[in-house]
């Protein structure tokens, strides 16, 4: 089943079923002193206890998953900061393809040594958009191989879908599912399974406001494109694509953004006080949820934990 339109729920149903062997079902987590200083009912999906460290194992099994054994044979191809790389990177090992991945020279080390152990054939190029995608364009045409979007891709985004599923069907009666918005493959299919799932439930996404284009974006009803990614959640640093831009403005109730600042600070109090390691990324719904306490006050609220793929040799506290 390769997917050329939105997912419907239907299949969601089915990708969940299918990379189930190549994926962790990841703990649901809460913290008293985070609801108390908060006064919200917060619930954390932590993804950063998923496969390769991040969510984005989801999406890459299951875009793999739906290739044919001819494009397989000749191999996959993208281009990623880290996360999306170490799922494509796993993935292929997993079923012997052949994986070049493109990696901007800003790529954390962690992130880059990961997808090097899973042995990938790793292309560096410089740290812009324009460079990966044209570095990118070289890669397939030497080699053949099936370029999977990191986000832009209908069977990422269903794989993505299954985390807000499982999390759904173990907490049942959230009032609001909280995700980070980058290229928006996992804003896109959390919404979709809110939706499915609680119709009722508000469904908002978080950015940092040095890579805003979501934000933008979803305000203003048309693509919007970043003008600086020098935020520190290195993993919301691109782009929405035409697919999940469809998605996000259809079914997402809000975008919030928040300061670099408020991202750190966020950061720090889910490792001090949950005792868990997590990305800037990841503390971005949480740093919307402390900018804005009135708005959640007595909430019961979801968040998803997107990834623990931290340099805790450069960490930012």
């Amino acid at each position: 089943m390769k997917l050329t339109r939105i997912p419907t729920f239907e299949e969601i149903k089915l990708v969940h079923d299918r990379i189930k062997p190549y994926i962790n079902q990841t703990p649901v987590m809460s913290s008293t002193a985070i609801n108390e200083m908060s006064g919200a009912e917060i619930y954390f999906k932590c993804e950063n206890f998923q496969k390769v460290g991040a969510f984005k194992m989801r999406g890459g099994a299951n875009a793999l998953l739906a290739l044919t054994e001819e494009e397989k044979a000749k191999g996959v191809a993208t281009h990623s900061s880290g996360n999306h790389a170490q799922a494509v990177a796993l993935s292929a090992k997993n079923h012997n393809v052949p994986a070049y991945i493109v990696m901007p020279e800003n790529a954390p080390s962690a992130k880059r040594a990961a997808t090097e152990g899973y042995g990938a054939n790793i292309i560096t190029c410089e740290s812009t958009l324009a460079a990966r995608e044209s570095t990118l364009e070289k890669v397939v045409a030497e080699t053949g191989a099936t370029f999977l979007h990191p986000y832009n891709n209908y069977d990422v985004i269903a794989g993505q879908a299954t985390c807000a599923k499982e999390f759904i069907e173990e907490v049942p009666d959230l009032e609001i599912v909280m995700a980070p918005v980058g290229g928006g493959g996992l804003m896109s299919g959390t919404a979709i399974s809110t939706k499915a799932l609680l119709p009722n439930a508000q469904i908002i996404g978080a950015e940092p406001k040095w890579a805003d284009d979501a934000y933008r974006s979803f305000k203003s009803g048309k693509m919007q494109y970043n003008t600086r990614v020098d935020t520190i959640a290195d993993g919301l640093r691109t782009n929405l694509g035409e697919y999940t831009f469809e998605i996000i403005s259809n079914l997402v109730d809000d975008i919030i953004t928040v300061s670099e600042e408020e991202i750190v600070a966020a950061m720090r109090i889910i490792w001090e006080r949950m005792k868990i390691i997590i990305e800037p990324s990841c503390a971005v719904p949480f740093a919307a949820v402390l900018q804005q306490k009135e708005r959640f006050v007595g909430k019961k609220i979801g968040i998803i934990i997107t990834g623990g793929n931290v340099d805790v040799n450069n960490l930012p506290f």
